[in-house]
């Protein structure tokens, strides 16, 4: 079998997403989509795919329509909106996997945005575990005073403003991470400085959620360093899950020789001990 990382085009509602699929090998144990966090390119967890491909488990990823490698037009033209990657993206990703990988076990990995769709899908019954790390319910206010600067000019000072000059958020010069769609921007930071979350654009740009979908364990994960999405909100997230059954985990860096975890830096290639833990699987934490 033919190891080398495929790319794969992946049709979804109103956008060409483009995809890779890392195939697994020896005995085929499951197949995992993996839904990236916000600004995060899917060549970042090339390392995490490969890693999970030699342990028998085939990996999708792939970018959000007009980012990454799935941008096709001048960012400052796109529409897309903080909905589109959460529900139509995600959704695309999941029914191009089932198709890959007609049979077997399915899993879901979700990173910070990419676990914020949970309640927002259906899954084939073959999905047997849906994990998220950095995904949670929050509010600019859960983070610590530490961070708080940085957050407080990316929600209130730099952020809205260069984006409404820019037509995009140009998060490169401003050194506050990747270029964003301004509609991405724009509903990301109504997310995070209102109260009530998401639940404004529930009936409007977001489905009802099911917080009790029933079949996949679902283990809802944070690093107990993370300032960005910090545990306060991973755990209400978990909550909110919680007639799905949904076990909340909060790992801490030491205990697998590490000095840090964070936000995004827990999917980077230098924190791979902590990875068969955070997916659960038979093999001690650090294997």
């Amino acid at each position: 079998m033919d190891l080398t990382p495929q790319k794969i085009a992946i049709a979804a509602e109103g956008a060409s997403l483009a995809g890779t699929y890392y195939a697994p090998s020896g005995e085929v144990r499951a197949s995992l989509v993996l839904h990236g966090a916000t600004g995060v390119p899917q060549r970042f967890y090339r390392h995490f795919a490969g890693w999970a491909a030699a342990r028998g488990i085939g990996v999708l990823t792939y970018d959000y329509r007009d980012f990454g490698e799935s941008q096709h037009r001048p960012m400052r033209d796109s529409d897309a909106i903080f909905a589109d990657w959460a529900v139509r993206d995600q959704a695309a990703a999941q029914r191009k996997l089932a198709e890959i990988a007609p049979d077997g076990p399915l899993w879901v990995l979700g990173h910070s945005l990419g676990g914020l769709g949970i309640p927002f899908h259906g899954y084939p019954e073959r999905t047997e575990k849906i994990v998220t790390v950095g995904a949670g319910i929050g509010h600019f206010t859960d983070h610590p005073w530490s961070y708080r600067p940085k957050v407080l000019a990316f929600w209130f000072a730099l952020g809205p403003l260069a984006t409404a000059v820019a037509g995009y958020m140009p998060g490169k010069r401003l050194l506050l991470g990747a270029d964003l769609p301004a509609g991405v921007y724009w509903q990301w930071r109504r997310w995070c400085t209102r109260r009530d979350f998401f639940n404004g654009d529930i009936g409007v740009s977001l489905p009802e959620p099911n917080y009790a979908l029933s079949g996949p364990e679902v283990r809802i994960c944070v690093a107990r360093d993370d300032v960005v999405v910090p545990p306060v909100a991973v755990r209400r997230y978990a909550d909110a899950l919680a007639p799905a059954g949904a076990v909340y985990r909060c790992f801490t860096p030491a205990d697998y020789g590490l000095s840090r975890l964070n936000h995004i830096e827990f999917l980077a290639r230098d924190n791979q001990p902590v990875w068969a833990d955070l997916l659960g699987l038979s093999v001690p934490a650090g294997g």
